[in-house]
């Protein structure tokens, strides 16, 4: 069967997966409290998929009906010479969106060649902006590189320029208002993300968690905001602009308190292969294995499609149904 007349790829739900995010590494140079230990232990290198391998399977997914590819980890940019593996994806056809989710320790010297290569924006992870917090929660003391990585993002033009904030009560929820104001001031997106129980060891909890309209209404006591009119119906992140025009916008990503997964349109593909149709499954589907084995295009596209079509409803966090994955959010790929 030609790629082109391929079916899309949806699952029994009706929901069109249009986005496929890729783990390039499970590695990662922070080791935030809630997301590793410090004794963790790498993929070996051999499990990682090959660049080619990568292309292969997102050429794949785009013929099937992905229009956006995102890069991630652990940290996408300690995989070496990236820029190859953004360069051919960005050459795809058919490709609308290509983007990256980075820690930014590398960003102040990677931003141009990634750019050269084809990538159009990126996301930042920063869950504080103040240097002692972000060591307090990250265990490295590389605040001041972050802030230069994401200085030179801007200046390569890598926008729309995204703030990824996980938040935590008591350890950096105090700061919600100082990122709504760097985003008014920088013109950045600023998303707020609720803390899952996707975390290492046993910090998670409602105690913990912040929701998202918690923030949302102490932001807009000093900030009034307003509804953003262009909001992404599939998109994660419910987004608010500044009601006296200032630029950039504030977001929240209410996994848990407000779940959007009756209009999700993503499926991840791991560093070692494996395909996850949701964040919170507890099964993964061996892609990398069929690849390896001498799959033909046809057969990959097959599994592609087995595998959205077990794609859950809805995660469990709050019915008393939960079980929490094998694999973080590192290993799984933001």
């Amino acid at each position: 069967m030609a790629l082109e007349t391929l079916p899309l790829l949806t699952d029994r739900y009706q929901r069109r997966i249009e986005n496929l995010r890729i783990s390039v590494t499970d590695r990662c140079d922070l080791r935030c409290f809630y997301c590793m230990p410090e004794d963790v232990e790498w993929l070996p290198r051999k499990a990682l998929m090959s660049f080619e391998e990568i292309e292969r399977v997102a050429r794949l997914a785009v013929a099937a009906g992905t229009r956006r590819l995102r890069l991630t980890g652990g940290e996408p940019l300690l995989r070496k010479d990236l820029p190859r593996l953004i360069s051919k994806l960005a050459a795809i056809p058919g490709l609308q969106d290509l983007a990256l989710t980075s820690n930014a320790t590398q960003l102040e010297r990677l931003a141009p060649s990634l750019v050269q290569a084809g990538l159009r924006r990126v996301n930042v992870s920063l869950d504080s902006l103040d240097a002692e917090n972000f060591h307090s929660l990250t265990r490295r003391d590389v605040h001041a590189q972050v802030m230069a990585g994401i200085d030179a993002a801007d200046a390569a033009g890598l926008r729309p320029l995204s703030i990824n904030c996980v938040v935590v009560r008591d350890r950096n929820d105090h700061e919600a208002v100082d990122f709504a104001r760097l985003a008014r001031e920088r013109g950045f997106d600023v998303r707020f993300i609720e803390f899952m129980p996707l975390e290492h060891g046993s910090h998670w909890g409602t105690d913990v968690m912040v929701p998202g309209k918690e923030l949302l209404e102490r932001i807009g006591e000093v900030f009034p905001l307003q509804p953003d009119p262009d909001q992404d119906p599939h998109a994660p992140s419910r987004d608010w602009v500044f009601a006296d025009g200032a630029p950039g916008s504030v977001g929240f990503i209410d996994s848990v308190t407000e779940p959007f997964c009756s209009m999700c349109n993503r499926i991840r593909l791991t560093a070692d292969g494996k395909i996850r149709t949701c964040l919170f499954s507890l099964r993964e589907h061996d892609l990398l294995g069929a690849v390896r084995a001498g799959a033909d295009d046809e057969a990959v596209t097959d599994l592609l499609h087995a595998a959205v079509a077990t794609k859950e409803k809805k995660h469990h966090i709050t019915d008393g149904m939960y079980v929490k994955p094998d694999r973080t959010m590192s290993q799984i790929g933001g």
